[in-house]
């Protein structure tokens, strides 16, 4: 993710380099790659003197220290939680004191989540004890559990093959690991498609391609016209075992208790700092960015990272060094004493392990994307 952010800042510089003196056909830019590559080489110096800074200065592992200060202050900051608005005051207080411009809190309506006690107990064919944990929004069982047998299948086509055997079961998906974006749909959309079979629970694989008896949470959703029914992961270990024990026939059963629940929406906060641009500091000139056939006007440099995590770690690499990264990208330029063209703006979302929700709503506010920021190139361009 991160890479690909600072690839966006290069092709968004590289963009707005040398404004008005590229020759252009049709709106796009015909500077020749010789022409961009010798701009880009006077910016040698500035390069080395931020990575210098950042490597050997005063600000070597500076960010690192201020990541550990953070989350061994602060600790887990799931949505909704008193310790994640405390790491927003906190953020919002280092980043006045730091000296950046602009530091302001912009308003996020938020999910509240909590997921209380839970377990989940194989019965049968012999007494185990499983690791769990319940996934984002699910809800929870009644007080004495559900206790009910087991369907493993390994792919949503499966469960709808065999969908007559699913119904007032718990469903367990194995489904095996191929990569993130096609595998989390299991965890996402597992228990929609039993709730839609009639099953009473679902338990999936953890999204991970290596495990050490170790669940993984995250976020799933759930479908307006669908029966809610809880939904946790288990580890990999369990799954492939309960895949081996039905296809030997056994009958496997599990007793799933969860004290999930879901409260009313939470007030938040978006945390929000800049260095402000010399040249445009948030009006056009501005640059075209050509992105799908469409062309995006660029008014300010985002880089970006979220504070909230999930309840059962620090969230200090998800996504504490993202925004800690992000927080110095802008600490350097400052010490630095450099003014770029346009404004870099520092977003420290909250709630995105719900669904992007701090990001959605900052889009709701600013309309960055608005479609009078997007000029559609005419034909035959």
């Amino acid at each position: 993710m991160k890479f690909l952010l600072f690839l966006f800042v290069g092709v968004v510089h590289l963009l707005s380099l040398n404004s008005g003196k590229a020759i252009y056909k049709n709106d796009i830019c015909q500077r020749t790659f010789q022409e961009i590559k010798e701009e880009i080489a006077c910016y040698g110096d500035v390069a080395k003197a931020i990575i210098n800074l950042a490597v050997y200065g005063k600000a070597q592992n500076r960010s690192y220290e201020r990541l550990a200060l953070l989350v061994d202050t602060v600790g887990p900051r799931p949505s909704g939680s008193k310790s994640l608005e405390k790491a927003i005051q906190i953020m919002h207080q280092n980043l006045q004191e730091d000296g950046l411009e602009n530091v302001h809190l912009e308003p996020v309506k938020i999910p509240h989540w909590e997921r209380g006690e839970e377990s989940a107990v194989m019965l049968e064919p012999r007494i185990h004890k499983m690791a769990i944990l319940g996934l984002g929004s699910s809800i929870g069982t009644p007080p004495e559990g559900i206790t009910a047998e087991v369907l493993v299948v390994t792919s949503f086509n499966e469960l709808q093959r065999r969908a007559p055997e699913a119904r007032g079961k718990i469903v367990v998906y194995n489904q095996p690991y191929t990569n993130y974006s096609r595998t989390v749909q299991y965890r996402v959309q597992g228990a929609v498609e039993a709730a839609k079979v009639g099953a009473l629970a679902s338990l999936i694989r953890s999204v991970a391609s290596f495990s050490i008896y170790s669940p993984h949470t995250g976020i799933q959703e759930y479908q307006d016209g669908v029966p809610k029914i809880p939904t946790a992961c288990i580890t990999v270990e369990d799954a492939e075992m309960m895949s081996r024990m039905a296809s030997r026939g056994s009958r496997i059963v599990i007793q799933l208790k969860m004290g999930a629940k879901n409260y009313p929406d939470a007030d938040s906060f978006n945390t929000v700092a800049e260095v402000i641009g010399s040249k445009y500091p948030e009006q056009p000139p501005i640059s075209i960015l050509h992105i799908a056939g469409l062309r995006m006007k660029v008014i300010v440099v985002l880089v970006s990272g979220h504070l909230d995590s999930w309840d059962v770690g620090q969230g200090a690499m998800d996504d504490g060094g993202g925004a800690f990264i992000s927080w110095e990208a802008l600490s350097l330029i400052k010490d630095l004493g450099l003014r770029p063209k346009r404004t870099l703006r520092l977003v420290l979302w909250t709630a995105e392990e719900q669904g992007g929700i701090g990001a959605f709503q900052y889009y709701q506010l600013h309309k960055i994307l608005h479609m009078n920021d997007i000029i559609r190139p005419p034909p035959n361009s």
